[in-house]
């Protein structure tokens, strides 16, 4: 629930922060054009969105005959999970990743690199998959899709302000209520950067919402904390031809290791994600991890404990 409300938050700053830009840009009538160009691109990417990131990355629908180890795995993940079975695709890439798309649970697509099927064990792909089945059940690719839409029409916004000042366009302060030459300079500088920080906030709740969710469909979170520690280290190692406007789908980000790229990231810090997937506090914490019990071996909890960390140790 602290996921799910910080989420409606910040969604709700990005549609103050579009308003604000139409009006800074000009006044009433500005905001009613922002808003109607927000909701025109939600409306397109709810139905094509899916359409044009698969075709991005060329990649290619399996049925259960072409891929039967993955297909399978989807499909009992998707029973455990009370999901219908959704398409299942491979991307030509040797970068491990993958990611969900689809408007919602009953046009949902699975998509996994080549990469991600030879270098990991089936229980850690089963990890991946789970993951990606959570964000179909906790409708994170229809809330990711709007926070990423709503940004670029910030960011487009911002763009016609910056033109309209370079060409002295739209002078006239005050006339109809707009910020004039002084709001649309600010608004093209500090909007971009506020709508992102919003995008990078949104993605990041919905990314520890779904490892808790995939650990619990997919019966343990071993597999995909596994998972992570090897995506953590081959996304530095074997670069992906991705655009940064889908990097927020991929389980991992794949822009990581390049340039500024990381300061902007989508995604939590691996490590964070990968202890509390464990139940351990990450290796900075001040405080230490409880001691092991005799014997060895990380210390076991009943269920209900288990879910209550995932679920509380925010």
């Amino acid at each position: 629930m602290g996921n799910q409300l910080k989420t409606t938050v910040l969604l709700a700053g990005m549609t103050v922060l579009i308003m604000l830009a139409g009006n800074l840009m000009g006044g009433r009538q500005g905001m009613i054009i922002a808003l109607v160009l927000a909701a025109g691109m939600n409306f397109f990417s709810y139905w094509f969105s899916d359409k044009m990131v698969l075709k991005m990355y060329r990649a290619r629908e399996v049925s259960a005959q072409e891929a039967p180890d993955l297909y399978g795995m989807v499909q009992t993940l998707a029973r455990q999970a009370s999901l219908p079975m959704p398409k299942v695709y491979i991307i030509p890439e040797q970068a491990p990743n993958a990611f969900a798309t689809g408007r919602n649970p009953d046009h949902a697509v699975v998509a996994v690199t080549e990469g991600l099927l030879s270098l990991m064990g089936r229980q850690e792909i089963m990890g991946v998959l789970a993951h990606e089945l959570a964000h179909v059940k906790n409708r994170d690719i229809l809330i990711g899709t709007i926070a990423a839409t709503m940004a670029g029409a910030i960011m487009m916004l911002a763009s016609m302000a910056r033109w309209s000042a370079i060409f002295g366009g739209m002078s006239r302060d005050d006339d109809n209520g707009g910020g004039g030459m002084i709001g649309m300079i600010v608004m093209a500088i500090i909007a971009p950067v506020a709508a992102m920080i919003i995008q990078m906030a949104v993605s990041r709740s919905r990314e520890y919402l779904a490892d808790a969710t995939g650990a619990r469909i997919a019966g343990t979170p071993e597999g995909l904390a596994t998972a992570l520690e090897k995506l953590g280290a081959y996304s530095r190692q074997i670069p992906m031809s991705a655009n940064p406007s889908t990097a927020h789908m991929f389980i991992v980000n794949p822009l990581s290791g390049k340039s500024l790229q990381n300061l902007f990231s989508t995604h939590p810090p691996v490590e964070e994600r990968i202890s509390r997937l464990r139940g351990v506090r990450p290796p900075s914490s001040p405080v230490s991890p409880p001691p092991s019990p005799p014997g060895g071996g990380r210390q076991q909890t009943s269920g209900e404990d288990f879910w209550d960390r995932m679920k509380g140790g925010r």
